[in-house]
């Protein structure tokens, strides 16, 4: 029997499966946009300053890099 989570993601992926890699992309940048704005939001932040967190969050951890410090100045 499958539980509610599987059958949720073969619904995801067959539904990915059916878009076209444009159509992936441009929904790929909506969620991210989405996502700026709900933190923006959520911390009383401009969309800029939201962003710049977000990625300052995404680069946490990894190895330095001069190029990634560039930019996300």
């Amino acid at each position: 029997m499958a539980t509610v989570a599987e059958q949720l993601r073969r619904e995801i992926l067959e539904r990915s499966r059916r878009l076209s890699p444009a159509e992936r992309l441009a929904e790929a940048l909506s969620l991210g946009r989405a996502a700026v704005a709900t933190h923006a939001q959520a911390h009383s932040l401009s969309a800029d300053e939201a962003r710049h967190r977000l990625e300052q969050a995404s680069q946490a951890g990894r190895r330095s890099s001069r190029v990634m410090h560039e930019i996300i100045r």
